[in-house]
């Protein structure tokens, strides 16, 4: 953190404000003085005091108490419109200065307070141009002036002030830089280190374009430049209006605003933009933006402190506290205001401190501070890439998804802050940095040599960005890892109820990634039905001879252990996952095989156990090769097929779906689609195959019918409700749900037939329940005349 100078000598306040501008250029300071500081300092030192462009609108400072640094101010100065001098030269702009304002305020930036941060952003090169250059020239640094940024904001009359006290411009510079439209002169001034190769030397310049000093132009009409440069005695003043086609420089000749060098910029605010010019979004735009800037960067703001002052008595009450002497006088509490300077941002960024100086209480401050949390992230992760591409990031994982959205849906959720050189550029990304399905992870990423557009708000897909969202999801997958494998379980059961659907989403997008995605997945399986297993623990716990890895998708855990497909699976003790999530069906497909496991959906078609006997298959199809044509013929188009099952033991048949085509489970989801083809759902469900139990009793008594009589009614009745209750217990839905339950009343009715109730209460119900035609229709003495014979 920086501080400013205080001093106990006859300076009775410092207050020095300043603005910074182009790349490589900077501006004066509205009034200096200089002054003598201690009986023993020779060196003249200087400081600035609040002025403005004419004396006569300045507010008279009140000087009080001393408060801090040296004394406290009640009031603010403010700054008024600025002429040119009568000498001013005219230049006109090397370029048509109304096309580009028109390309600034439509095209290049699309968010007007990011001017503050351009401009910003100049002061903050300014000043590291005259660090770097004082190493092999001292005598710039010949006037002790600290390194600073200073805003000052007058609502009032809607004018914002920017002063830096960096390297400051030549005449020549300020025609070279301002009036040449996208000339950028820390681009120049950048180049001409690199050539320099005995310069060396590591630099934080920001700046790369020249259009950076131009944003002034999106809230203001009028810019006025002042600046100093050590390399110059004068001091000159650049003044430009909006929409014009020419600029004015003059040197500056009121001793009242001479600076010992930099650069102030004033913006004389466009009548729809003053609401920058208060204060409080000034400080609130900084530490959005500039938050990280190397330099510190002071706000004028109001400020308050607590005092005890006496009240005034009631004459009745004072004539009395007249007769008791040792009475003390009333006091109140008071918050007496005044304006003064005040630090705004941090200079130094976490991510740039050496990973092993940070604890994981500074890692947790940070997180909820920048991402306005109240609870501790679940991990975090900070790293450096270096190489191709370098870049500094601070990664988290979040203890709880966000309550009233989705972030699956809408991507953009602003988790990922992105800095170019410690200034923040956007967090408005549409799955540039990170894909949809980690849109969950929230962190910052800063980048020294990150290419963006002029306006630095649009992040272009090139090359390198997309190295940089390769390294950074490896590194989520890392930290997402480690919360695996902790010793903490409960950590990662909190992680998988709130992000496991993101995973899951990752193996339908991201087919680069199925490998550090397939570990992380968890599931409810057969043999564990009431906690989730890992892929590594089921292929952990496969039988020698099993070649692949089983699943069933269903709506819940229950309905997955009471399908028939389990049945001789269950036997032979081979597990079973439990896709009951919507996407879990969908996940599993995409991925297709884990450590060289195929996945094998148990309701379809050709399922394998490993136990064929060809033999014996053969001998039960000849033995019921009759009965599958007759079934076949009854139940027509229904099916694609009737053939003989190796999957069932104790349920009688099954209807499993085709190689090809849906499931009973993605069939009822497909239904549940608001935009779903009708079209294409008749042709996936058309592939289904009747499979039937030879062993079971009721195929047994259907392959006798069929052999001894084939058109009996009953017979072909029970195929018809045997294929309606294995379509209900196959997990499909019947087309006709009332025609299946009046066939199920039927065969109740025939089952339980008098079986509880005497012949007379029999025939009395017989009576009751039926319609005269029906009783008139069964004919008895027929029946029992041939009993008789």
């Amino acid at each position: 953190m920086h501080r400013l100078s205080n001093r106990s000598s006859s300076v009775s306040a410092l207050i020095r404000y300043g603005g910074a501008l182009h790349r490589g250029a900077v501006a004066p300071l509205s009034s200096s003085i200089s002054h003598s500081v201690g009986e023993n300092e020779t060196k003249p030192r200087w400081y600035s005091i609040l002025g403005s462009e004419k004396s006569s609108s300045v507010n008279q400072l009140n000087l009080k108490r001393d408060f801090f640094l040296g004394k406290r101010y009640e009031s603010t100065a403010t700054e008024s419109n600025a002429s040119s001098s009568p000498s001013a030269e005219k230049f006109e702009y090397q370029a048509e200065v109304s096309r580009l304002m028109d390309l600034i305020v439509n095209s290049l930036y699309s968010n007007k307070e990011v001017f503050l941060r351009e401009l910003i952003s100049n002061a903050s090169d300014a000043l590291d141009k005259l660090r770097f250059l004082s190493v092999t020239e001292p005598e710039l640094m010949k006037d002790a002036v600290d390194f600073d940024i200073r805003i000052l904001a007058d609502k009032d009359n809607g004018i914002i002030t920017i002063t830096d006290t960096g390297i400051g411009m030549t005449k020549q510079e300020l025609v070279d830089c301002l009036g040449t439209i996208a000339q950028s002169g820390t681009a120049k001034f950048l180049k001409a280190v690199k050539d320099n190769k005995g310069a060396g030397g590591d630099n934080n310049l920001i700046g790369q374009f020249g259009v950076g000093f131009y944003s002034a132009f999106l809230v203001a009409d009028r810019v006025v430049v002042s600046t100093k440069s050590p390399k110059s005695d004068k001091q000159y003043v650049w003044e430009g209006e909006v929409n014009a086609s020419s600029y004015t420089i003059s040197e500056e000749t009121d001793p009242e605003k001479l600076i010992p060098r930099g650069t102030r910029l004033t913006l004389h605010l466009k009548r729809d933009d003053k609401g920058f010019a208060h204060p409080e979004r000034i400080e609130k735009l900084v530490k959005n933006y500039s938050q990280f800037v190397s330099f510190p960067i002071y706000t004028w703001k109001e400020k308050g402190f607590t005092k005890e002052v006496e009240v005034d008595e009631d004459p009745a009450e004072a004539k009395k506290d007249d007769q008791d002497e040792k009475k003390k006088k009333k006091t109140k509490t008071v918050v007496e205001k005044y304006w003064d300077w005040d630090l705004t941002n941090e200079t130094q960024p976490i991510w740039l401190r050496n990973p092993k100086e940070v604890t994981k209480e500074d890692y947790n401050e940070f997180y909820k501070k920048t991402f306005n949390e109240y609870l501790e992230p679940l991990a975090s992760s900070h790293f450096t890439t270096e190489g191709e591409v370098e870049f500094r990031s601070i990664l988290y994982v979040p203890p709880y998804a966000p309550s009233g959205k989705d972030d699956i849906i809408n991507p953009k959720t602003k988790n990922i802050r992105l800095y170019v050189k410690r200034v923040f550029i956007s967090d408005d990304f549409d799955g540039e940095l990170f894909p949809r399905y980690l849109s969950f992870v929230k962190g910052v990423v800063d980048s020294n040599d990150l290419p963006l557009n002029v306006s630095r708000e649009i992040l272009q897909e090139s090359r390198i960005v997309r190295i940089m969202r390769k390294r950074l999801v490896r590194k989520a997958f890392d930290m997402i890892l480690g919360i695996s494998m902790s010793d903490n379980k409960e950590d990662y059961d909190k992680f998988w109820e709130n992000f496991g659907k993101h995973l899951k989403l990752g193996c339908i997008e991201d087919r680069e990634n199925h490998k550090r995605i397939a570990p992380l997945l968890r599931f409810y399986s057969s043999q564990s039905d009431e906690w989730f297993i890992s892929l590594d623990e089921y292929v952990e716990n496969m039988k020698p001879d099993q070649k692949d890895i089983y699943y069933i998708a269903a709506d819940s855990v229950n309905s997955a252990k009471n399908t028939p497909f389990l049945e001789k699976l269950a036997e032979k003790d081979l597990e079973v996952l439990f896709l009951v999530d919507p996407i879990d069906e969908v996940a599993i497909q995409n991925i297709k095989s884990y450590k060289e496991k195929n996945f094998v959906d148990i309701s379809k078609e050709d399922l394998d156990l490993g136990d064929k006997n060809e033999e014996k298959e053969k001998e039960i199809k000849q033995e019921f090769s009759l009965t599958i044509d007759w079934v076949k013929k009854r139940l027509g188009d229904k099916v694609a097929s009737v053939q003989i099952s190796n999957r069932l033991s104790s349920s009688p048949c099954v209807l499993v779906s085709g190689k090809f085509g849906w499931s009973a489970n993605m069939e009822r989801l497909m239904k549940a689609q608001t935009m779903g083809d009708p079209t294409s759902m008749e042709f996936m469900k058309s592939r289904r195959v009747f499979e039937i139990n030879p062993d079971h009793p009721i195929i047994r008594n259907l392959d006798a019918a069929c052999k001894t009589n084939p058109d009996d009614q009953e017979a072909l009745r029970a195929i018809d409700l045997l294929y309606d209750a294995a379509l209900v217990s196959s997990g499909f839905t019947p087309d006709n749900p009332a025609q299946l339950g009046g066939k199920i009343y039927e065969m109740m009715g025939m089952a339980l037939n008098g079986k509880w109730s005497s012949p007379s209460q029999f025939e009395s119900t017989q009576t009751q329940h039926h319609i005269p035609e029906t009783i008139e229709a069964e004919v008895v003495e027929p029946t029992e005349a041939g009993n008789q014979k």
